[in-house]
C-alpha cells in the first residue's frame, strides 16, 4: 500500500513520460538511451510498471533492471548516473508534491547506488563511515540560522540529514511553496544540489548532519533511508 501522499498510477505515468522526454534530448544521456531503446512506447510502459512496483507495490514489473544495464556497461559512466539523478530531481520537484518528490528522489538515489556498484568498474575505496563527517550544533526556533530559513542547496556530492529533536518544522524542497511537517523524533534526507528550506513551527530543536555518501544506519540512530526518506529516528528499515 502506498503511504506517500501524491503518488498514484496516473501521476507516475505522466512523470515518466515527462522525464524521459528530457532524457531523450539530453546531450549526455540521449545518445545512449536512444541507441538502447528501439520501441519507446513499450519502454515507457515498462518503466511505468517498474515505478508502480517500487512505489505502490503493485507487482506489475517482471523485468530485471540490472541485466538491462549490464548490456551497456561499456558506455555507462559515473557522470551519467549523476546527470540522470539531476534530471530526475528537477522533474519530480516540478511535477510532484514535495513529499512525493522527496520519496521518489530518495528511492532513485538508492537504486542508482546499487546499479553503480554492479555496472561500473570496481575502484579501491576506503570503508564508508557510518557517521556523518560533520554535524551542526542543535538549533532552536530562535538560533536557527537565517540561511537555513531561505532556499539553499548542499554542494554536489554532499548528502544531508535534518534531524528534528523536539517540536516540529516545515520542510520545503524544489522551490515549492507547500512543504511537509516534520514532527520529532524524525529525520529527513536531503540530496546533493536539492533546493530546500526549513521553517520552525513553534518551539523546536533540530540539527543537520552532512555525509559524503548516501547515508546508512549510524550508531546515533539516523536510519538508512528507504522509499520515502522520512522515518522516525531509531526505527530502522527492513
Amino acid at each position: 500500500m502506498n503511504g506517500v501522499e501524491g503518488i498514484e498510477e496516473a501521476g507516475l505515468r505522466r512523470l515518466i513520460e515527462r522525464f524521459y522526454a528530457r532524457v531523450r534530448v539530453d546531450e549526455l544521456l540521449g545518445p545512449l538511451f536512444n541507441d538502447a531503446v528501439h520501441d519507446w512506447p513499450d519502454h515507457l510502459q515498462k518503466l511505468a510498471d517498474f515505478w508502480s512496483s517500487v512505489m505502490l507495490t503493485s507487482g506489475r514489473y517482471k523485468g530485471t533492471p540490472l541485466a538491462a544495464h549490464l548490456k551497456h556497461k561499456d558506455r555507462i559512466t559515473p557522470a551519467m548516473f549523476e546527470r540522470w539523478l539531476a534530471l530526475w530531481r528537477e522533474t519530480t520537484d516540478a511535477h510532484m508534491s514535495p513529499e512525493a518528490a522527496a520519496a521518489l528522489q530518495a528511492k532513485a538515489a538508492r537504486i542508482a547506488q546499487s546499479l553503480q556498484l554492479a555496472v561500473l568498474p570496481p575502484v579501491r575505496r576506503t570503508p564508508v563511515p557510518s557517521v556523518p563527517y560533520r554535524s551542526t550544533a542543535a538549533f532552536d526556533e530562535i538560533t536557527l540560522p537565517a540561511a537555513l530559513r531561505v532556499e539553499h542547496r548542499l554542494k554536489s556530492g554532499v548528502w544531508g540529514v535534518i534531524e528534528v529533536i523536539e517540536g516540529a518544522l516545515k520542510f520545503s524542497a524544489g522551490g515549492q511553496a507547500d512543504g511537509i511537517v516534520l514532527t520529532a523524533p524524525c529525520s529527513r534526507l536531503i540530496l546533493p544540489d536539492q533546493a530546500h528550506r526549513v521553517e520552525p513551527i513553534g518551539a523546536m530543536r533540530m540539527r543537520v548532519h552532512f555525509y559524503d555518501h548516501l547515508p546508512r544506519a549510524t550508531a546515533r540512530g539516523v536510519q538508512e533511508f528507504g522509499a520515502i526518506g522520512l522515518q522516525p529516528v531509531g526505527q530502522g528499515l527492513a
